[in-house]
């Protein structure tokens, strides 16, 4: 991870004593990452699990877990009241029966966790599916006042330090004009996050209205409702990707944008688009890619790759905890 923006999540969470919970415990990468936080201090891990499984675990990889805190949802105190307060948040969408069976699942004790203030934050995904950690967030934790959807961001850091934001590049396979607003929106605050002053463009095919079509229109409108959103940001659409980023090409394309030529945060009108071109930007271009970073969830729940490594899990883990500290 860039030092730059790990340097700005730990400045964020140093003395807080911020809380971050792991449901796949007995992953030897979860264990690493948590084991390492637990000696450092700068956030306080949980692990989640079976503690007799988690201990074999530890054993055959040669970890020591010290005095690394271990819940097992089936022995814990707080089970009863996970299990009526689960019930009050689904609304009659789930029975009591079938909240003490999907609190036997980690990730639903883990987001339940974060719902109830034991936790600050969730870190999942080395085991289990985007959906597996996503989905009891959205009905638990939910999302913030004004926010329809959550999305993903990607932070591409280039070789010699350049920052930009990609979005939504890990959620939405397509976003109307005001779930693509909301999203600029978000992603703009994110961005802030990480020491990036946000100028946002919300990409297109198209530089004010040098093409017609009806995927122009939604990015021209999305440009339009997330001004409303958020007068007080730099945001412009709908704007062609060189038009964005290249002065010389946004004098000619857009010479009254306020955004064109500077842009650091780019909103991509599709997940088709926002995934090829981060990858592209990632093998081409030599960017290191960050994330996925989810925003727009009431609590910050963030999803791994299946193919992370230790250090992405314990970075994930900063870049939650800083998440918390900005609620």
């Amino acid at each position: 991870m860039s030092s730059t923006i790990l340097e700005q999540a730990r400045k964020a969470v140093e003395g807080k004593e911020l809380s971050i919970v792991f449901p796949e415990g007995t992953d030897k990468r979860i264990l690493e990452a948590a084991i390492r936080h637990n000696e450092e201090g700068l956030i306080k891990p949980i692990v989640l699990g079976n503690k007799e499984e988690i201990q074999k675990a530890a054993d055959e990889n040669g970890l020591n877990l010290g005095d690394l805190e271990i819940i097992d949802p089936a022995n814990d105190s707080h089970y009863d009241e996970f299990v009526e307060k689960f019930v009050e948040l689904r609304k009659g969408k789930n029975t009591r029966e079938d909240a003490e069976k999907m609190l036997q699942n980690t990730n639903y004790y883990g987001v339940m966790m974060v719902k109830t203030g034991l936790a600050n934050g969730m870190v999942s995904g080395a085991v289990g599916t985007t959906g597996d950690t996503i989905r009891p967030a959205l009905q638990l934790i939910k999302t913030k006042p004004g926010v329809s959807r959550v999305s993903g961001i990607m932070i591409m850091v280039g070789e010699n330090g350049e920052q930009y934001v990609f979005s939504d590049v890990a959620v939405n396979i397509t976003l109307e004009a005001q779930e693509m607003a909301e999203v600029a929106v978000e992603s703009a605050n994110t961005a802030k996050l990480f020491g990036i002053d946000p100028k946002v463009a919300l990409l297109s095919f198209s530089t004010k209205g040098s093409a017609k079509h009806e995927l122009v229109d939604k990015v021209a409108e999305a440009a339009k409702i997330s001004k409303e959103l958020a007068p007080d940001l730099a945001i412009d659409g709908e704007l062609q990707f060189d038009a964005a980023i290249d002065p010389t090409t946004a004098s000619k394309k857009a010479p009254d944008s306020n955004v064109a030529g500077q842009a650091n945060v780019f909103i991509f009108p599709d997940l088709q688009a926002g995934n090829i071109g981060y990858k592209i930007a990632q093998r081409l271009g030599g960017f290191k890619a960050i994330g996925p970073i989810l925003q727009g969830l009431n609590a910050p729940v963030n999803d791994l790759s299946r193919g992370c490594s230790a250090d992405d899990v314990y970075e994930t883990a900063i870049i939650t905890a800083s998440q918390a500290a900005a609620e």
